[in-house]
């Protein structure tokens, strides 16, 4: 059973001198299709190209015939915020606007907000939030949530803008708590589980990944960030001249064991729950995989 990858920066520099060769390695080892965000508008031609080239490069033959290829989707990302201006925006309603009918266009994302991060402008990142919801909206499109010490904001915003109406979409790289991935999901999200399941001091997120409904759980590489754990390069070994290590969709399986071992089941099980998870956060999926 071929993987989904939900959350991929394949336009990242990072990949720039091998992405095809990335990308084959990823087919062959079983990850057929990936969900593609972009971040600012000088990505989104980037993206929806990636989405519509990459030709099975990969031999594994025995699920070259589920490969129909990756999909995007068009957003502004939280830490972008600070060179966009709303002029970025009405470009986006119009991009959204034009390949509306396009099957792999599947969501408006990655936007959200970042608490992290020193330095941004929490009303600006916020006023960005809320008007691409509001686009979510206009366009029926599922939204990829970026969350990062901001779960409840987000969900304020997605009750302002949707009312009572559920939403689709993927909580990205979810690490609130129990009570929070809970909003998420009475409000119709799925949640992205990725490299940070691998680390044992890691609890509190393989305590969600192991006690949260298996119909919420997606899984993302979130590629070329957040390595597992045999990718990381410490903080000492960065200051030693070691570079980090790179993430990349072909991790994907071994990341998968993590969470078929914390939730007993078969990797076959756990490959088709995750593929039936992504299809319901993003629908359009359905229409190019097998």
């Amino acid at each position: 059973m071929p993987w989904i990858d939900t959350h991929c920066h394949w336009d990242a520099a990072e990949f720039d001198a091998d992405r095809t060769e990335q990308r084959a390695a990823a087919r062959n080892a079983g990850v057929a299709h990936c969900v593609i965000p972009s971040v600012a508008r000088s990505h989104w031609g980037r993206v929806r190209e990636l989405a519509h080239t990459g030709a099975a490069e990969g031999s594994n033959a025995d699920f070259q015939a589920d490969f129909q290829g990756d999909f995007y989707a068009l957003g502004i990302h939280p830490l972008y915020t600070p060179q966009s201006d709303k002029a970025d925006l009405s470009a986006l309603a119009q991009a959204l606007r034009d390949h509306q009918s396009d099957p792999r266009l599947v969501a408006v994302g990655e936007i959200g907000l970042d608490g992290f991060v020193p330095g941004l402008d929490w009303e600006r990142q916020t006023w960005f939030y809320r008007e691409q919801l509001k686009m979510a909206r206009e366009f029926q499109l599922p939204v990829i949530l970026h969350v990062r010490r901001s779960a409840d904001a987000l969900l304020a915003g997605l009750r302002a803008i949707g009312g009572r109406s559920p939403w689709q979409g993927i909580a990205h790289a979810f690490n609130g708590s129990l009570q929070q991935a809970q909003r998420f999901i009475d409000l119709g999200f799925k949640l992205g589980f990725g490299g940070t399941l691998t680390y044992e001091r890691a609890t509190q997120i393989r305590r969600l990944a192991r006690e949260l409904p298996l119909s919420a759980l997606v899984l993302e590489t979130d590629a070329p960030d957040i390595p597992p754990q045999w990718l990381y390069r410490s903080a000492e070994d960065r200051a030693a001249g070691w570079p980090q290590g790179r993430n990349s969709p072909a991790e994907l399986p071994r990341i998968a064991t993590y969470l078929a071992e914390l939730r007993g089941l078969s990797l076959e099980a756990l490959a088709q729950a995750t593929r039936d998870n992504a299809v319901s956060a993003f629908p359009k999926l359905s229409a190019l995989i097998r």
